[in-house]
């Protein structure tokens, strides 16, 4: 649709581009017919001039003549001047004549003169201006014919691009419609054996309810079924507890590493808080960050006591359910805790955005951080405001209608998905900062490390908010169903008929258990209980089991190869404090022998012992000085090893998190390439059933084919006979 529109317009377009172009050239078809129409008048002009300039060279001659003539007149007039007075008279009557038309030739050629250069300035002009919007025009033209050229170009690709397109669509059309056909066939064989199906359960209905009328005098298995019903829904409510507590494990785990080692890093970066003291709001926000577990840690022991109240021999429903409100004021509290830190977490980016060293790249991370960890919040804010609502009815009964509970559970699922990706987005953009940063050249190999264990943080994080979505989705329909509610009623259980049930349930169990000592084979059923809880646990921590044996022969064997490596050292050191040890006896003996001699000796055996004391205060010096080099060497050593092992134990979580989400994947891939594997059988046989209809009607279009063949043979000949019957009759009838 958008395609469409898309062509409309600039057709819309081209052909007012097109009326313009063609405006244009009219108008300068126009321009080019006046130029010429002018050109034309210019030569005629021209013409004109020529003409009265020749005409002006005849009258000069002319005027010459004359002048010569009336200088002959006036010459022969002064030599005849005796003579009468009516020649003279006749003279000047000539030469008034012809000064007369002299003057009038000379007016006028003055005013042809005028008139020529009139005429010719404005020609000069007009010209000038036909020329100048002659250019421009042109000019325009080009622009025009450009303007056409592109957009012809630009509108043949996206013409191919829509054909392409179009054709494209075409195909995809043809294969859904291929597709769709296939889907409803699948789906009327599928209303066929549904059709079978019911009809063959309806008469098994029947058969079975008229054997109950006549056979049985009694039925009491509907309160069993709802006996059962409900132990089932509280051992299901048992196992999803559990596994909501080992996830609850898992993200405090990951949140409290998270504030700590962002705490780390504020006193790092921008401003190293060992060499020069940070800035107040860093202060501030560190002294907040370091009092994360006192609002972390209740979340975990706030859950255990909602798993441990939950028990085969409780009701579990949201009225019940009285623990979940500590809960949820925990949730709340640490809700709040996020929404104190945020500004501070949002002046502390904006300080590193400050710094000297800080990029336009690093600035722009720093702000898509911004805009996460605020998103981030807000989504807390939403989780805390679904679970205040589910904790309502254990305060409240009627605090929130039943009919509502299903849509906070669908929004509670939804949120904690939006909760995953703002956590996953937030990672993106710090793993992508860390990049930035390591490219920086003040950065700390302390820094590095910090923002290492943080990222790592970061990444079990948005495994573990992944894996509690995916299992809120997954349980969405235990967390809407109703597991108990009274007999024909479809509100819920209230805590005094759940209590009274408690105790119609213990008075049952204590019934049995007296039968049960008058019978002593039977197994107890605490027992069945406890062997059940056991099969199902042992089946499910199988695998976790078998990774945390797998770790501990890891580690077995790294302290094995550590003890081997200190057993040596030890050997060693044995070695070196005997031979010490042998060395200081022997210049105790030197230096006994020299202090008490058998008799006086010289002057040079002081010497020796002076030397002999020189060397051992120097030896002693010198075993200071090893010692404190070993003692630092090996403190380095252990700092080194400690990185490290933080480190490894972050990358470690990592993947152990990603492996168990690629072993679910996994798990989910199969049983789709099972669910795969059915659908193409199914489709094969359908295949193969419809190619055994295709070929029976074939047959049978084929068979009836060959019968009008030989009827209309038979037809034919039937015909024919009559025809000649007809023929010979006719002929009869005229002889």
């Amino acid at each position: 649709m958008h395609a469409a529109l898309e062509i409309s317009g600039l057709r819309a377009q081209n052909q007012v581009l097109k009326k313009g172009v063609v405006d244009e050239q009219a108008n300068s078809a126009s321009l080019k017919e006046q130029l010429k129409q002018r050109d034309q008048s210019l030569r005629k002009q021209e013409q004109e001039m020529d003409s009265l300039s020749f005409r002006n060279q005849q009258l000069a001659k002319r005027v010459e003549l004359l002048q010569e003539e009336l200088a002959a007149s006036e010459a022969k007039g002064k030599k005849g001047k005796s003579k009468g007075d009516s020649p003279s008279q006749h003279g000047l009557q000539t030469q008034s004549v012809f000064d007369e038309d002299l003057q009038k030739k000379i007016e006028e050629n003055e005013r042809l003169h005028i008139q020529f250069y009139e005429a010719d300035e404005r020609h000069k002009k007009t010209e000038a201006e036909l020329r100048e919007r002659l250019e421009k025009l042109e000019k325009d033209a080009e622009q025009h014919h450009g303007v056409v050229d592109g957009l012809t170009t630009k509108y043949a690709e996206t013409i191919e691009r829509l054909q392409s397109d179009k054709a494209r669509l075409e195909v995809k059309a043809q294969t859904l419609e291929r597709e769709a056909k296939e889907c409803r066939m699948r789906t009327e064989d599928c209303q066929q054996q549904l059709r079978r199906c019911q009809s063959e359960l309806n008469r098994q209905v029947k058969q079975s309810s008229s054997v109950i009328q006549e056979k049985v005098p009694f039925n009491d298995t509907s309160e069993y079924l709802r006996s059962v019903h409900c132990a089932a829904f509280q051992l299901k409510a048992r196992d999803v507890a559990g596994q909501a507590m080992s996830f609850i494990q898992d993200l405090v785990a990951a949140l409290l590493n998270v504030h700590s080692y962002t705490e780390q890093r504020v006193h790092i970066y921008p401003l190293d808080s060992s060499i020069e003291t940070i800035s107040p709001l860093n202060q501030k926000f560190s002294q907040y960050l370091h009092e994360n577990a006192a609002y972390v840690r209740p979340l975990e022991d706030s859950f255990l006591q909602l798993y441990q109240s939950i028990t085969e021999d409780t009701v579990t429903v949201l009225e019940t359910v009285v623990k979940l409100k500590i809960f949820s004021d925990n949730f709340s509290s640490y809700t709040h805790f996020l929404q104190k830190i945020l500004p501070y977490q949002l002046k502390s980016l904006e300080e590193e955005c400050e710094a000297p060293l800080c990029t336009a790249a690093l600035s722009a991370k720093n702000q898509e951080l911004q805009s996460d960890i605020k998103r981030v919040t807000s989504v807390f804010e939403k989780l805390q405001n679904y679970i205040n609502l589910l904790a309502l009815p254990s305060v409240r009964q009627d605090a929130m209608p039943h009919s509502n509970t299903s849509a906070v559970f669908t929004q509670l699922a939804a949120c904690l998905h939006s909760l995953h990706d703002a956590i996953k987005e937030m990672s993106k953009h710090y793993n992508q900062k860390a990049d930035i940063e390591r490219e920086l050249p003040t950065v700390t190999q302390k820094l590095c490390t910090t923002t290492e264990c943080l990222l790592g943080s970061l990444g079990s994080l948005t495994s573990c908010t992944g894996k509690i979505a995916t299992f809120f989705s997954n349980n969405l329909d235990f967390f809407t169903s109703s597991g108990y509610s009274p007999r024909g009623s479809t509100a819920a259980l209230n805590p005094v008929q759940a209590e009274s049930m408690l105790a119609n349930k213990k008075k049952a169990t204590a019934y049995i258990q007296a039968v049960k000592k008058v019978s002593p084979q039977s197994v107890p059923y605490r027992e069945a209980l406890s062997n059940r809880r056991i099969l199902t646990s042992s089946t499910e921590s199988r695998e976790g089991l078998t990774q945390q044996v797998q770790q501990s022969q890891e580690k077995i064997a790294r302290l094995e190869q550590e003890k081997e490596h200190w057993l040596l050292e030890a050997q060693l050191g044995k070695v070196r404090l005997e031979k010490e040890n042998q060395r200081i006896a022997e210049l105790e003996a030197q230096l006994a022998a020299n202090l008490y001699p058998s008799n006086n000796a010289p002057s040079k055996d002081n010497k020796i012992l002076c030397s002999l004391m020189l060397c051992l205060t120097l030896q002693v010096g010198d075993e200071e000085s090893r010692e404190q080099l070993i003692k630092s060497h090996y403190m380095a050593r252990v700092g080194e090893l400690t990185t490290q092992l933080q480190i490894s134990d972050s990358k470690a979580v990592h993947f152990h998190s990603e492996c168990r989400a690629l072993a679910k994947r996994l798990a989910i891939a199969e049983k789709s390439r099972e669910t795969f594997s059915e659908e193409v059988k199914l489709a094969n046989q359908n295949i193969t059933r419809l190619q055994d209809e295709l070929a029976t009607t074939k047959r049978s279009y084929e068979d009836q084919l060959s019968m009008m063949s030989d009827h209309l043979c038979s037809m034919n000949e039937t015909l024919s006979k009559q025809r000649e019957e007809i023929d010979t009759l006719k002929m009869g009838s005229k002889v």
